[in-house]
Parts: C-alpha cells; structure tokens; sequence
C-alpha cells in the first residue's frame, strides 16, 4: 500500500531546503503530476493521428480525445497498480483504458512503453527550454547591464589566487558575458535536435501500425509540437545528452561566476557583496556576520549538476535495441539537471541585480602591494632601452627587495643605480599608475556589448 503522508526523501522534496535546489516552477515540469499529464498527451496524440489516418476507427479516437483527463487520474492507485505489475506504464494505460470506456480498446495501439515514455520527457524538457532560455536570457541582459556600468572601473586582476595586473570590473563582466551569449546560441543550436519524439513500436521498426507506421508518428509529433526523427532512437540517447552538456556548461559558468564573488566578498578582499535584506541571518552565533550564502549556493550547485551530466552520458550505452538500465538513468538525472539549474538562473539573477560593488575598495586593493602590480609595465618600459630580458633580471630583483622588505617598489626603483639612469621620476609616477595600465580592457568590454546585442539572442 502507498504511505497516506508522503515522507522526503530526496533534498529536492524537502520544504524548507527544497528552494535552494529547484524553484517551484521547474519542480511543476518535473512533477509526476506532469509526467503523467505528459504520458496522457502522447497517448491522446497517438490515437487521434491514428484515428485521421485510419489505423484505429474515428469514433474510437475521438473518444479517447474527449475522455482522457490526466488531472482526473489517481497517482496513487496508478502507483499501486504498477508496484503490482512491476512495470512502469501499464498501470497507466489501464487507467486511461477504464477512463474513455469502450474505446480504451485503441488506447496505445501499436506503441511501446519507451515511445510514450521519451516523449513525453521530450516534452517536459521542451516546458525546460522556455524557462531556461528565458532565465538564461536575463542572467546575459544583467551581465551587460553591468559590463557597461562598470566598463572603467579599474581593479585588480589575479592569477593563480594573487595579484597579477590591473584590469576593470566591467572586463571580468564581460568575459561572463560572452560566455552567456555562447549558451544562448548552444540552447537556440540544440533545440530542433533535442526536441524530437518517437512513436515507432517495440523496436523502431512501425512493424505494429503497418505501412502507416511513420506517418502516424509524423501526425502524432506535429500535434504535439515536436519534431519527427529520420529513425526512431530508443537505442540512441544522444539527444538527452547533448541537452545535458549545454545546460552543464551554462552551470559551469554559474558557479564560476559564484565562486568569482564569493571570493571578492571575503573580509579581506571586500571587492563585492551579495544583495543583504534586513533580517538576513549569516550565523546562529556571530552576530555579525554577513555571509555570501547566495553566492555559495550559486556555487554548489554546479557540482551535483555535472555529477548528473555524467550520468545522462552513462545512458548513451544501450543494449541492443533497448533496455531499461540506461533509460531509468535519465528518470535521476533529467529531472536533478533542470531543477539545479533554474534554481542555479534565479540566484544569479537576484545577485546581479541587487550586487553591492565596493568601488573604493577596488581601488584601494590596486595599491596593496605598494607598486608591485606595475612591475610588467616598468619592465616593458625599461626594455624599451636596455632590451626586455635583461630589464626582467634587474626589474625582478628590484621586486623581490621591494617584497621582502616591505617598502614601496617605486622607492626601491629609484635606489638602484642601474635602472634610475633610464627613467625620470614623473615617468615613474606615470608607469606605476594602474589607470595608465589597463591595455584595451575598455574596449574590449564594448566590443562585447556590441557584439551581444548585434547577434540576436538577446532580442
């Protein structure tokens, strides 16, 4: 028997964590409510193709179009008929048979369990790619938004978790920004390969439905909105594939971009804040802490996601013609994939909306290491007249001292005998300003911007 109550058992039921993992509008799509819905839709398809192609009788058909209810249907006794049979769709064809009566006779008439199945996901993912295109559209509108805000804002730019040159606030947008737009060309790309049914018999081969067999899937898939396959693909998951690898690298980018502010947010970086609301809690015991939680639930995500991803691309290896030990993968990980990622969308987008830029912090971390950041540049400068390996040597050491001294790189310039001769101290003020030393890093960001509202996703 089922449970009267249901018990969660997975992170993505629970109440109060639920949200943090799925939104509310992503957790109807993949609901089992809906995957019924689903099911039901595919079955009705089926039969009114076959009934206008007269594979099953008129009347019949349209009965099976009048009755069908999938919101009348009990999960429950659904559920507990199929533990019985042990078989994952029959117990729904049942229901659906005793619900339009006489005509139930032609319901799934010459489908297998797997053309009802994959479809109806199809079509669960097709109710994903609006919510993800458009959520995904919004996060890249923010993003140039920002870009463009903060196009001049000069701050520090680090490799390898140090210091390395300066660079803008607006660049490090914009780099997201480009890749934002690549997801959106991917998701527009895949679309018309990823949004394709499949109602053609136990082994793809129409042998059920006669010589009418791919003209019933044709009808049946336009009705449903879908595309028709050159050849059926129970033994062929690289379509779900394909989708999971898109939606894993737009939720890579997500938690680099998490990871990105959670680490400019620190105390003692404080480059960023993610958006504070009075009576935000960062800790049960310190008082004072603000904590970037919605940046580290950004982050986390990306890790659970990809685990998923890699499981999609388990179930590209199929037995045969087909088995269920790669499918019942998908039933995992399809649903996790589109869940983690809206949630992943909506909390970028409220972060860059509402996203604290400490600018003057920014500048002041420019200066952090005394001058140490416009070491390239003198180089490059000096090289100009003593040759650019031998100004490295001398540039190096005069760092280094500069470094384990603790005294500012300038002074330690203007010391040294064999670099003071090739330069003035006003053209040293000039090459150890970060502002003079942002290459194209501007225009770079406009070039983006341009190019993000010239390509056409964004429209």
């Amino acid at each position: 028997m089922i449970e009267d109550s249901w018990v969660a058992s997975h992170i993505l039921d629970f109440l109060i964590l639920g949200n943090n993992f799925g939104t509310s509008e992503m957790r109807a799509i993949w609901s089992e409510q809906n995957r019924l819905q689903k099911q039901v839709e595919v079955e009705v398809a089926l039969a009114q193709a076959e009934g206008e192609l007269g594979v099953i009788p008129a009347e019949a058909a349209n009965a099976i179009i009048a009755k069908a209810d999938a919101t009348k249907l009990s999960i429950e006794h659904i559920a507990e008929e199929a533990a019985k049979a042990k078989h994952s769709l029959m117990s729904t064809i049942n229901a659906l048979q005793k619900q339009v009566g006489d005509a139930g006779q032609y319901i799934h008439y010459g489908a297998t369990t797997q053309d009802i199945v994959d479809t109806a996901t199809v079509l669960q993912l097709k109710q994903s790619f609006v919510v993800i295109e458009r959520d995904s559209k919004q996060v890249a509108l923010e993003l140039k938004r920002l870009a463009k805000q903060y196009q001049y804002l000069p701050m520090v730019g680090r490799t390898h978790g140090m210091q390395a040159l300066p660079t803008t606030f607006g660049f490090k947008l914009a780099v997201w920004l480009d890749e934002f737009i690549r997801h959106l060309q991917r998701l527009s790309e895949i679309k018309q390969r990823v949004l394709v049914g499949n109602i053609s018999g136990a082994i793809c081969t129409y042998a059920s439905m006669g010589k009418l067999g791919p003209q019933v899937e044709s009808r049946a898939l336009t009705l449903l909105g879908l595309n028709t396959p050159n050849i059926g693909w129970q033994a062929a998951r690289d379509r779900f594939s394909e989708y999971a690898s898109v939606i894993g690298l737009i939720s890579g980018t997500l938690g680099k971009i998490g990871n990105e502010f959670y680490n400019l947010m620190r105390t003692e970086i404080n480059e960023v804040e993610e958006p504070f609301s009075a009576g935000k809690i960062g800790s049960t015991t310190m008082p004072h802490k603000r904590n970037p939680a919605a940046l580290e639930g950004l982050a986390s995500l990306t890790a659970p996601l990809l685990k998923s991803v890699a499981l999609i691309h388990e179930s590209m290896k199929v037995e045969h013609e087909r088995d269920a030990m790669s499918w019942r993968a998908e039933w995992i990980a399809l649903p996790e994939i589109n869940l983690y990622i809206s949630a992943q969308l909506q909390t970028a987008l409220a972060v860059l909306k509402g996203l604290k830029v400490n600018s003057d912090r920014m500048l002041a971390n420019l200066s952090l290491q005394n001058g140490l950041l416009l070491s390239e540049k003198v180089m490059f400068e000096i090289g100009k007249r003593l040759g650019k390996q031998t100004a490295h040597q001398l540039v190096y050491q005069s760092a280094m001292k500069a470094f384990e001294q603790n005294r500012p790189f300038k002074d330690i310039l203007l010391e040294d005998p064999s670099l003071n001769k090739e330069f003035t101290e006003s053209e040293l003020d000039t090459w150890l300003d970060p502002i003079n030393y942002l290459g194209s890093a501007p225009e770079k960001v406009a070039q983006v911007i341009q190019y993000a509202e010239q390509c056409g996703v964004l429209a």
